[in-house]
């Protein structure tokens, strides 16, 4: 990777660990945790209240971040659904968008993300071709000839595609990146705060739904 690709992926991070919330509030106000999406988005998780995860296999507080996410994914409430969405802020990100998809498509993406994570963060190893990531996951037990063909595939071009337009559409700035219910952004905290103000979020946003069936 060129050292202007890798000068951007650590602005992108790094102003993701800025911000902190005012200690000691059990429910944070916008601004300290999190912040509200104007306009606010339509969920697709249906009686659910939606979370989405906007990550980056290559972001360091992604890497960070996803053991305790892994972790509280785990717990999750039985009315929180969890979406993942890989970001793909420069062309040179695409390769583990389409990884991504192609993983998930296979059933595999679950058993791979541990393994991604590591060899980018760990192992300082940057997959950002097909060529090496076929290898990558082929020496993880993936099939070859499946992951090309699922890599390759119309649907998976397609979701592709709408992965960059929901990062427009919740104006996604860098990773990790939270979305609770269509209308709250959590970003810029220490992993720890993250999941703190994730359960806090999700609180409130059980309130105002249940608010709204009265």
């Amino acid at each position: 990777m060129n050292k202007y690709i890798l000068m951007f992926l650590a602005l992108l991070c790094t102003t993701q660990a800025v911000a902190f919330p005012q200690a000691g509030k059990a429910v944070p106000e916008a601004g300290n945790g999190y912040s509200l999406l104007t306009p606010a988005q339509p969920t697709h998780s249906g009686k659910k209240i939606e979370v989405l995860e906007f990550f980056f296999y290559g972001c360091s507080h992604c890497f960070k971040l996803h053991p305790l996410l892994k972790a509280w994914e785990k717990k999750m409430p039985k009315d929180v659904m969890l979406t993942k969405v890989p970001a793909t802020f420069d062309p040179a990100w695409e390769p583990m968008t389409y990884t991504f998809y192609a993983l998930q498509k296979l059933g595999k993406q679950q058993q791979m993300e541990d393994a991604l994570y590591n060899v980018w963060n760990a192992s300082n190893i940057q997959q950002m071709d097909e060529t090496l990531t076929t290898d990558f996951v082929a020496q993880h037990g993936v099939d070859r000839a499946a992951f090309n063909a699922a890599y390759n595939a119309p649907d998976i071009k397609a979701q592709v595609a709408n992965s960059k337009k929901m990062m427009q559409d919740y104006n996604i700035r860098g990773t990790p990146s939270l979305i609770v219910d269509g209308k709250y952004l959590i970003s810029g905290l220490q992993s720890e705060d993250t999941i703190r103000i994730l359960n806090a979020v999700i609180a409130k946003a059980r309130k105002e739904r249940a608010a709204k069936k009265r």
